[in-house]
């Protein structure tokens, strides 16, 4: 192939968080990576929109990828979390059971667990209304996983990227792959993007790239499965510690009720198959999990609900991930992650990198290699004398522009310094949860957006709420003062 255009060694196509993860684990080789992300952002799609479970692991049907990758995962996120700079906790999770038959397969996922690798209990009635004293007294038993966690899937996403990047990965977003053909072993993505290898991770679009490549061979088909969510503030009433869920179904682990890392509360997922772009909310869908979710717990606070939302996961025909090479030599197809991809990311990564790019390439490490990202500051967590100390030093952080998450202007500012800054007002949403409280921005989206706009020395109208064409302002309506 002739051309004057750089030739990657690797070419990964999406940069939700199985594709940030592998090109984390990339970054501490010897090769040069491209990352090509769809939207305006990192962990916008599927990342951006789960239940932000750390899985132990018990679940999966043993000898199948979701089983090894998921037990395998798990054990990597206190040093991951650590490194990342990402809010981890290992809150335990339980399967609530409602009769004996509920009982029976408890029985038999905790058998499973057993092959898994993965320790659980059953609980009786007393062992498991005293860890949950909310349950509905219609709960009779349970199955708890210590190792189960939850983490912030956002930061977790973004801090990776972030960490690829200071470890030379190259990033280009808004940029949807149109084309791919390939001349004397090189792939040409657009016509303007050139690799030696290329790694499909683009989640519910990953078998639609796998056709541009393979002349519309159909190799696998992905269903996609739309989730309904709801959220609930953070309050100070006694609620649940645990991750609940009900037992599994052919459709997936059914409604969850469970705290994330910043205190808030989450209820759901339903399951639908949809259209692949339908990330819409129903009222009806909505009640059906609001009945199933009060089945576990009696009296949910809904009046603290302060947003619902949905997410669309890529459900894979084979019911098991799918990480092969694709007929196409040196195309990696890394798709069918639904549940529990979250946590099997760190282990996916890895098996693709050490299992097969290393048999395609030379992976040299670097010697310069930071696992670490630079720690982020987060005035709520500090102490009174840190505070002032760091007040004294930088008056930006004394200025709290999120009320409801208590999120300064000098933490916005350093978000927007790093090297993979938000772009969009729902990017710094994602990354510091500026909005994310119960106003859900009325207070604070006006001053943040002032603050990226002059951080970027743009017009406010072309500061966007997410991808294109999302502008929040469209043009002024008096002159200002």
């Amino acid at each position: 192939m002739k051309t004057n255009k750089k030739i990657y060694d690797i070419i990964i196509i999406g940069a939700g968080v199985v594709g940030c993860m592998i090109a984390r684990e990339l970054s501490q080789y010897n090769v040069d990576v491209l990352v090509l992300e769809k939207d305006n952002d990192v962990c916008n799609e599927t990342s951006a929109a789960n239940s932000a479970i750390i899985h132990s692991g018990y679940d999966p049907l043993p000898n199948t990828l979701k089983a090894k990758l998921n037990v395998l995962g798990n054990a990597m996120f206190d040093k991951i979390s650590s490194e990342l700079d990402v809010s981890f906790k290992r809150i335990g999770s339980i399967t609530l059971a409602f009769n004996e038959d509920d009982i029976n397969t408890l029985k038999m996922l905790q058998k499973r667990g057993e092959e898994n690798g993965v320790v659980t209990k059953l609980l009786d009635y007393k062992e498991v209304h005293e860890l949950e004293p909310l349950l509905s007294p219609k709960v009779i038993g349970g199955l708890y996983a210590s190792s189960a966690g939850i983490i912030n899937p956002f930061t977790l996403c973004v801090h990776a990227m972030e960490n690829a990047i200071d470890n030379g990965v190259t990033l280009i977003l808004n940029e949807e792959v149109k084309t791919i053909s390939k001349e004397n072993d090189i792939y040409n993505i657009n016509d303007k993007h050139f690799g030696k290898i290329i790694i499909n991770a683009a989640g519910i679009n990953a078998d639609d790239i796998n056709l541009l490549v393979n002349k519309g061979k159909d190799e696998f088909t992905l269903l996609p499965r739309k989730g309904e969510y709801i959220v609930l503030n953070h309050f100070k009433a006694p609620f649940v510690s645990h991750t609940l869920f009900m037992v599994p179904s052919n459709k997936g682990k059914g409604v969850l009720i469970s705290p994330t890392t910043s205190n808030n509360y989450l209820i759901g997922p339903s399951a639908d198959l949809v259209y692949k772009d339908d990330n819409t909310t129903q009222k009806d869908i909505i009640n059906i999990v609001k009945k199933q979710a009060e089945n576990m717990i009696c009296n949910i606070p809904y009046n603290e609900t302060i947003r619902v939302f949905a997410g669309i996961r890529a459900t894979p025909e084979t019911h098991d991930f799918i990480i092969k090479e694709s007929m196409s030599e040196n195309f990696i197809n890394v798709a069918g992650i639904e549940s529990p991809g979250l946590v099997s990311s760190p282990a996916i990564a890895k098996m693709v990198v050490d299992e097969i790019v290393s048999k395609k390439i030379n992976l040299v490490k670097k010697d310069n290699y930071n696992p670490y990202v630079r720690k982020y500051v987060h005035v709520d967590k500090l102490s009174f004398e840190e505070k002032n100390k760091l007040y004294q030093e930088n008056k930006d952080y004394a200025s709290i522009v999120c009320k409801c998450e208590k999120v300064s202007k000098g933490e916005i500012i350093d978000c927007l310094n790093r090297s993979c800054p938000p772009f969009s007002i729902k990017g710094l949403k994602k990354r510091l949860r500026v909005g994310f409280g119960k106003c859900q921005g009325g207070m604070c989206q006006s001053e943040a957006l002032s603050i990226m706009a002059s951080f970027y020395n743009v017009d406010k109208k072309d500061i966007l709420y997410d991808n294109k064409n999302s502008n929040i302002l469209l043009k002024k309506m008096q002159e200002e003062d």
